[in-house]
């Protein structure tokens, strides 16, 4: 069978656009390489910023957006797409054939592919980072800190989105300390003079988190000077961990036009250089990478996906 369209991920991104597309009368297929469907959503203890669904827990969430594209009949295949060759050039009625290679299962074949893979934080890799991942430890600021108004957190990292995440938790939280592991920020300078600024932001110079802690949620976490070995604990309610996030884009990065950290380049309409290929979702290069905008690219990748299978794109 040829789909119409075969989408890579069954994130937010990824949900969407099957829902969309199968709206449109498209045959779509969705290939995950998890088990649970939903992305990085399903880590999130609870959603406080997803428009009519405040305090949402993650994992229901996820279930949610899965339940939709079942419900339209949406096909799913297990397993991980480890390439993507494209075989003709063509639009509209001679649309192009992409062929998939899925780790353990048979190659799939489609008119257009959607890339809807994601990103993924870098990890301290720390004891108790997992397991209070969602019940303290947190990767989003803006998707997470107002559950912690009025309490003190902890950011880790020293470029441009840890000295942002610490600006705005200095807004709602008691205290903010930023923790970084040399003696000068990466960050642009007019970030961190806005940040040495503030009022309730400490900043440990030349140290490390070596343990996070707690009992139901976080409580503290172990630092370490890199320069003079001391150690210390530090109590806190949150730690947010800024060291960095890639795209999970390696299997489009020989066919599409990447920046120079990987992310996919693709407009609004989520249309890649590639004629049939879209990126939508973190995988894409963009502003702001949060469930509302996942959800919103996926519905423009399946219109535009639409769009280029009527020859009007």
């Amino acid at each position: 069978m040829i789909y119409d369209s075969v989408i890579i991920g069954s994130g937010p991104a990824g949900l969407s656009a099957a829902v969309y597309a199968m709206r449109a009368g498209l045959s779509v297929a969705v290939v995950e390489k998890n088990a649970v469907s939903g992305g990085q959503v399903i880590n999130t203890y609870e959603v406080d910023n997803y428009l009519g669904m405040p305090g949402i827990g993650g994992f229901d969430m996820g279930m949610k957006f899965r339940e939709h594209a079942d419900k339209l009949g949406t096909t799913f295949l297990d397993g991980e797409v480890t390439k993507i060759t494209r075989d003709r050039e063509g639009s509209g009625t001679e649309a192009p054939l992409f062929t998939l290679q899925i780790e353990g299962g048979e190659p799939v074949s489609a008119k257009t592919v959607i890339i809807a893979t994601g990103a993924s934080h870098a990890k301290l890799g720390v004891p108790g980072e997992e397991e209070f991942s969602g019940k303290g430890v947190s990767y989003c600021a803006t998707c997470d800190g107002n559950f912690f108004r009025g309490r003190e957190a902890v950011v880790v990292g020293g470029g441009d989105v840890a000295v942002e995440d610490a600006i705005y938790l200095s807004r709602i939280c008691s205290k903010v300390t930023l923790i970084h592991r040399r003696d000068a920020l990466r960050a642009a300078r007019v970030l961190q003079d806005e940040l040495l600024g503030i009022g309730n932001i400490e900043v440990l110079w030349d140290s490390v988190v070596r343990g996070i802690s707690g009992d139901a949620s976080v409580t503290g976490v172990d630092v370490e000077n890199v320069r003079t070995g001391a150690a210390s604990k530090l109590s806190t309610s949150a730690v947010f961990v800024a060291v960095g996030i890639h795209p999970d884009t390696e299997i489009a990065a020989e066919l599409v036009n990447v920046d120079g950290n990987g992310y996919i380049t693709a407009g609004e309409d989520c249309a890649t250089n590639v004629p049939g290929l879209f990126a939508a979702g973190d995988a894409r290069k963009k502003r702001l990478r949060q469930i509302v905008t996942a959800v919103a690219d996926g519905a423009n990748a399946a219109t535009a996906v639409q769009d280029f299978l009527s020859g009007k794109q």
